[in-house]
């Protein structure tokens, strides 16, 4: 019989450009599994709020929560038998995105409807959290191309790399595994990515920070 697999539900988190997403996506394909990620072009009022932040939060953040209370509903309902998994989001990412976007009253009303739908997102058997520099961030974000997100403002990405900072310093739900994302390639460099998935598969508790110091050439 094959062997049961280390983890069924990995969660690959970080700030906006530094390659979660893409990260999770290759994964998928390593580890056989389901993909569980959020759609962010789906979200109508997303190019609204990267032009206009004040004007655009709460819609996009609201879109945001609906969609993702939406999608682990389903994941709640599956079978017992349920492929790996590995999402792109935390569902408490959308409260930390809340609280760095939208005034109080905002926030307020976010969080009125965040308390009806009760949503029960299952516990990941490990987290990735990839961070950056945000001079990186927005270098990767230039690079992708991704019209709408030109218009991202530095300062909103300072404060959100401080709140996730926050945020996963006093995380004790799950493993965690904080990568040193500005100082590896996962997604170009075939050697950097086996030795992340190498360290993914070794992780099964507890915190460790992976920050390799080989060096290469630019």
């Amino acid at each position: 019989m094959p062997s049961e697999p280390a983890h069924k539900y990995l969660v690959v988190e970080g700030p906006i450009g530094v390659g979660k997403t893409s990260l999770a996506k290759r994964l998928c394909v390593s580890l056989a599994a389901q993909g569980v990620l959020e759609q962010a072009t789906d979200n109508p009022f997303l190019e609204r709020f990267y032009k206009n932040p004040r004007a655009g939060a709460l819609p996009t953040q609201l879109y945001f929560l609906l969609q993702r209370a939406q999608q682990l509903a389903a994941l709640k309902q599956a079978d017992l038998f349920a492929p790996v998994r590995v999402a792109d989001y935390l569902l408490e990412k959308d409260r930390l995105f809340a609280r760095v976007t939208l005034d109080d009253a905002e926030y307020a009303l976010y969080e009125q409807l965040y308390s009806k739908l009760d949503i029960q997102a299952p516990k990941p058997d490990l987290v990735i959290y990839l961070q950056a520099p945000v001079d990186v961030l927005l270098e990767r974000i230039a690079k992708r191309g991704v019209d709408y997100e030109q218009h991202i403002d530095r300062q909103y990405l300072e404060r959100l790399n401080e709140a996730y900072a926050k945020f996963f310093h006093e995380f004790e739900t799950a493993p965690l595994l904080i990568v040193n994302a500005a100082s590896i390639d996962p997604l170009s460099n075939q050697g950097d990515y086996d030795e992340l998935l190498a360290a993914i598969k070794r992780m099964t508790r507890g915190r460790l920070y992976y920050n390799p110091l080989r060096s290469r050439a630019i």
